[in-house]
C-alpha cells in the first residue's frame, strides 16, 4: 500500500473534503477522517485541514495507505433518470448561455447537490442542461438550497477550471438581495465577522467566532426600507463562507426575513402575502471573459420575494432574461 495523491475535479470544487472522501473511499468512516486529519496523515495540497473544508479545482489530496480501502474509487455519477417535466422546468430557468457557460436563476429550494434524504437536487439533472454538448455542464460554485439565484455552470472541464479560478481568486463578484426585520444602522458599510461551524439543538450552524473562526466579510448597503419594520439590502460577500450572508444579518440585528434557522422567531413577520420562505436571492453575478471584457448576469426575483417587496411597496426594477452590461 501507498500514498495516494488524488487531484479534485471541477465538478467537485465546493466540496467539503469529508463528503469528498465518501464519494472516493466510501467504507472510509467519519472517525477514522477525524482521527486522519487530527494526526495529519490527511492533507490538501500538503498543509493541514479539516474535515468541513471546501475544496477547489485543483487541489491535491494526499491519503495515507488505507488498508482495504485504499482503492480509490471514481466519484458516483448522478442519476441518469429523472422526469421530462423537471428537465422542461430546468431549461426554462438558464439565464445565459454561451460555448464556455451556462447561468440558470436556481429555485428556491432546490439543493445544488445531494445528501441525506436529499434525492431532489441540481447535481443529478445536470444532463438535462447538455444542449448540443457531449459533457454534462459542470458545477463550480453553490448556493444554499433555500436561497435563489443566479448560478453558473461550465460547459466543459477546461470552462469549468476557469470558472473555479474565478471563484478561488474572487474576480467573480456576486450580489445578493435580502428583505431582512428591521433596519440596520448605519444603512451603509461593512461587517466583518469571522465564522466558525459549531453543533447545536437543531443541527450544526454557523456562528461568529473571533478567536478561531475563518474571515468572512460582506458589504451590505440598504436600498429601501418600510420604516423600521423591515428593510431591502444590497449585500456583496467578500468571501465565501457557508451561511456567511445569513449570519452576517443576523450580527447586524436585522435577519433575513423568513431564516428561522438564525434569527429564530424575530424573522417572521405578520401580514397577509408575506411568505414564510427564506428571503435571500443570488440577484447577480459578473465574471472575468477573454480581452479584459466582463459578463454580468441577473436573475429576477422569485414570487415570493416579489409578494414581500409588494406588501411593503418597494420599488423594484425588473430584471430583463440573460446578461446585462
Amino acid at each position: 500500500m501507498s500514498v495516494e495523491l488524488v487531484t479534485v475535479e471541477a465538478a467537485e470544487a465546493e466540496l467539503r473534503l469529508d463528503r469528498w472522501l465518501s464519494r472516493h473511499y466510501p467504507g472510509l468512516t467519519h472517525g477514522r477522517i477525524e482521527k486522519l486529519l487530527r494526526t495529519g496523515q490527511l492533507r490538501v495540497d500538503g498543509a493541514r485541514a479539516k474535515a468541513n473544508q471546501r475544496l477547489t479545482s485543483g487541489q491535491v489530496v494526499r491519503v495515507p495507505p488505507l488498508g482495504d480501502l485504499s482503492t480509490h474509487q471514481a466519484a458516483p455519477k448522478p442519476a441518469q433518470r429523472m422526469k421530462e417535466s423537471d428537465a422542461e422546468d430546468l431549461r426554462r430557468c438558464v439565464l445565459y448561455k454561451d460555448d464556455e457557460i451556462i447561468a440558470i436563476n436556481k429555485p428556491a429550494g432546490l439543493a445544488v447537490q445531494g445528501g441525506t434524504g436529499t434525492l431532489h437536487h441540481l447535481d443529478a439533472m445536470l444532463d438535462a442542461l447538455k444542449f448540443d454538448y457531449d459533457e454534462r455542464p459542470r458545477l463550480v460554485h453553490r448556493l444554499d438550497k433555500d436561497t435563489s439565484g443566479v448560478l453558473v455552470l461550465g460547459r466543459t472541464a477546461r470552462a469549468a477550471s476557469k470558472l473555479a479560478n474565478a471563484f478561488k481568486h474572487r474576480t467573480a463578484h456576486k450580489i445578493y438581495w435580502a428583505l431582512v426585520v428591521g433596519c440596520p444602522m448605519p444603512r451603509e458599510g461593512v461587517i466583518d465577522a469571522p465564522l466558525s461551524k459549531r453543533p447545536g439543538r437543531l443541527g450544526e450552524k454557523m456562528d461568529i467566532d473571533v478567536e478561531e473562526g475563518q474571515d468572512a466579510v460582506t458589504h451590505y448597503r440598504v436600498l429601501d426600507r418600510a420604516l423600521d419594520k423591515a428593510s431591502w439590502l444590497e449585500l456583496e460577500p467578500m468571501t465565501g463562507r457557508t451561511h456567511q450572508l445569513r449570519v452576517h444579518c443576523q450580527a447586524l440585528g436585522c435577519p433575513i426575513l423568513g431564516d428561522g434557522k438564525y434569527g429564530g422567531a424575530e424573522a417572521f413577520l405578520q401580514g397577509s402575502g408575506l411568505s414564510r420562505k427564506l428571503h435571500l436571492h443570488a440577484r447577480s453575478l459578473e465574471l472575468p471573459r477573454e480581452g479584459g471584457k466582463k459578463l454580468r448576469i441577473e436573475a429576477p426575483i422569485p414570487d415570493h420575494i416579489a409578494a414581500s417587496m409588494a406588501f411593503f411597496e418597494f420599488d423594484t426594477p425588473v430584471a430583463k432574461k440573460g446578461r446585462k452590461g
